[in-house]
C-alpha cells in the first residue's frame, strides 16, 4: 500500500512486559510449490548492520496428545513435539519417547502448528498511532530509491508487533518500504520478539529483500509531481534504465574489480543481480507481471514474490513454470481500477496450479488474523471443487513464506533442527473462533493466554499519561 498501516489507532490495553527469561484438482503438496531459492551467502557487500538477536532463555519442553501440522503439508494426529535448546528436537506420533525431565503441556483438543510468517507487513515503518509523524515507509522523493533501507524507519516499539504475536501467532515478519516508488528500497526480516532495537529483533542470516511496485502507484504519485512515469509505459522505461546502469556498476565493481565510487542505490541493485538480494515486486495485473518476468531475464535477476498479485491466477501456470510465489489476500478487490478484476478463488487456483501459494497481511490489523484469511481461501477453492486440506493450507502461512523470504532451511516447519517457532491454538487455527493459547519463538515461551505476565508490551503502551498525570 501507499500509505502502510490502514487500520485506525488500535486501542492500548493494560499488559504486563515479558519476562526477560482449475476445479475438481489433485491436492498438491508443499513440494511441488516452486519457490525461490534461498540466497547465496553474500559475497557482493558484508552487511554494516548485523543481527544482534540473541534469543531468550529456555526450556526443555514437551506438548503431547495434539494435532500437529507441520508446516510442509504433514499432519499427525495425537502428535507430540519436543523443544530443546532453542530447536525442535523431535516431532512425532502417540508412541514416541519423551524426555522425563521436560515442562509436559497436555494438548488435547487443541492444535500445533509452525509459527505465522507475515511476507509483507509494514508495521514498526507505518506504526500505531497512525499518525504523520509515524509515516515512514515510503521515500516518496524519486520513483527508484533502493539506496535506503525499511531497518532504519522501524520503531521496536510499535505496538502491533506484539498484537499480531498474541492475536496472531506471528512469528517472524518481513519488513518492507511502500509501494509510491518503482524501487522502494530495502527490505528486512524480524523475528516479532521485544527489543530496544531492530538490530535486536533482526532475523539472523536472512537476506535483504528489494521492495518494487508496478502499475497504479508509481504513475499517480509521480505523475501527480508532473514528472516521470506518469504512464505503465513509463514506468518500465524508467525501471529498464535503472536497471542498466545497476549492471554496469556490477560489472566494474564485481565481475572487473575496479575501483569505483561508492553508490549505495547500485550496491542494493547489484546485491539483486548477484542473487544475494531478494526481489519483492508489488503488482496487481497479470499482464504486468509477465512484462516483469521478461524484464527480470533481459537484465539478469529474479523475483522472488509477487505481492497482492489479485490476477495471479490468470497466469498460474506461467508462475509455477518460472518458480515464482503470489502473496495473497483471501478477499481484498475493488478499492482501484488494477485490483477490480480479483476472485475469491485467487488462492486456490494458484496453489491448484503447482504454484508458490503464500497469504499475507499488508495491514496491522489482518496480521493478527492471517489463519482466518486461509481459511476463506481455502472455503472459496472447496466451493469450486479444490479440495485443500487444512494442513495443505498451513503451507500458505509458514512454509511458503520462509521459502520466498529465504529462510525456510531455518524455520517455517516443525523439523528436528529447526528453529522452535510454534503456535500453540486452543483449537483447530482455521476457525474464527479459535486464538494462539502459547506462542514460542526459538524455544522461548513469549505468549500465554493463561499467564497475565506472559504478554509482551511496548514502552510506549506502558509509558502513556494517566489522568492527572503531569502533561
Amino acid at each position: 500500500m501507499i500509505r502502510g498501516v490502514k487500520g485506525s489507532l488500535l486501542a492500548a490495553v493494560s499488559l504486563a512486559l515479558v519476562s526477560c527469561a482449475a476445479t475438481g484438482g489433485e491436492a498438491k503438496s508443499a513440494g511441488d510449490a516452486p519457490a525461490a531459492p534461498a540466497a547465496k551467502p553474500a559475497k557482493f557487500e558484508k552487511d554494516p548492520y548485523p543481527s544482534t538477536y540473541k534469543g531468550y532463555p529456555t526450556r526443555l519442553t514437551v506438548v503431547k496428545g495434539v494435532t500437529i501440522f507441520d508446516g510442509e503439508g504433514g499432519r499427525i494426529d495425537n502428535g507430540a513435539i519436543v523443544m530443546s535448546s532453542g530447536k525442535v528436537d523431535r516431532i512425532g506420533g502417540p508412541d514416541m519417547e519423551l524426555p522425563t525431565d521436560a515442562d509436559v503441556i497436555d494438548g488435547t483438543g487443541k492444535f500445533l502448528t509452525p509459527g505465522v510468517i507475515d511476507i509483507h507487513s509494514h508495521l514498526g515503518d507505518y506504526p500505531s498511532p497512525s499518525v504523520d509523524a509515524h509515516s515512514d515507509g515510503n521515500e516518496a522523493t524519486s520513483p527508484t530509491t533502493p539506496e535506503v533501507w525499511s531497518e532504519h524507519s522501524v520503531w521496536p516499539q510499535d505496538p502491533g508487533f506484539s498484537r499480531a504475536l498474541a492475536n496472531g501467532g506471528v512469528t517472524a515478519l518481513q519488513i518492507l518500504p511502500g509501494s509510491a516508488n518503482l524501487m522502494g528500497g530495502r527490505s528486512i526480516t524480524l523475528k516479532n520478539v521485544p527489543s530496544r532495537t531492530v538490530q535486536g529483533m533482526k532475523f539472523p542470516g536472512a537476506p535483504y529483500g528489494l521492495k518494487m511496485a508496478c502499475g497504479e502507484n508509481p504513475k499517480r504519485v509521480y505523475g501527480g509531481k508532473g514528472r516521470m512515469p506518469s504512464t505503465r509505459m513509463g514506468n518500465f522505461a524508467v525501471n529498464r534504465a535503472t536497471w542498466a546502469k545497476a549492471v554496469a556498476y556490477k560489472k566494474k565493481k564485481m565481475d572487473d574489480g575496479k575501483a569505483v565510487d561508492r553508490d549505495l542505490a547500485m550496491e542494493t541493485l547489484a546485491g539483486v543481480l548477484a542473487g544475494e538480494i531478494i526481489v519483492h515486486n508489488h503488482c496487481y495485473r497479470a499482464d504486468e507481471m509477465a512484462l516483469v518476468i521478461d524484464m527480470s531475464k533481459e537484465f539478469g535477476y529474479k523475483v522472488s514474490t509477487f505481492h497482492h498479485a489479485v490476477e495471479s491466477y490468470k497466469i498460474a501456470d506461467l508462475l509455477a513454470k518460472e518458480g515464482i510465489c503470489s502473496a495473497m489476500w483471501a478477499d481484498w478487490w475493488g478499492f482501484k481500477m488494477e485490483a477490480y478484476d480479483s476472485v475469491p478463488e485467487n488462492i486456490p487456483l494458484v496453489y491448484n496450479a503447482g504454484a508458490c501459494t503464500i497469504v499475507h497481511s499488508d495491514d496491522a490489523n489482518q496480521i493478527q488474523r492471517l489463519n482466518q484469511e486461509a481459511a476463506k481461501a481455502r472455503a472459496a477453492g472447496r466451493r469450486i471443487g479444490i479440495d485443500v486440506s487444512d494442513e495443505q493450507a498451513w503451507t500458505w502461512l509458514s512454509y511458503n513464506p520462509a521459502k520466498a523470504l529465504g529462510i525456510a532451511d531455518q524455520t517455517g516447519s516443525l523439523k528436528p533442527g529447526k528453529m522452535a517457532d510454534v503456535v500453540l491454538w486452543n483449537g483447530n487455527p482455521f476457525s474464527a473462533y479459535t486464538r494462539p493459547e502459547k506462542v514460542w519463538i526459538d524455544g522461548a515461551l513469549m505468549f500465554d493466554a493463561m499467564d497475565p505476565k506472559r504478554r509482551p508490551v511496548s514502552d510506549f503502551e506502558l509509558g502513556q499519561p494517566g489522568e492527572g498525570d503531569v502533561k
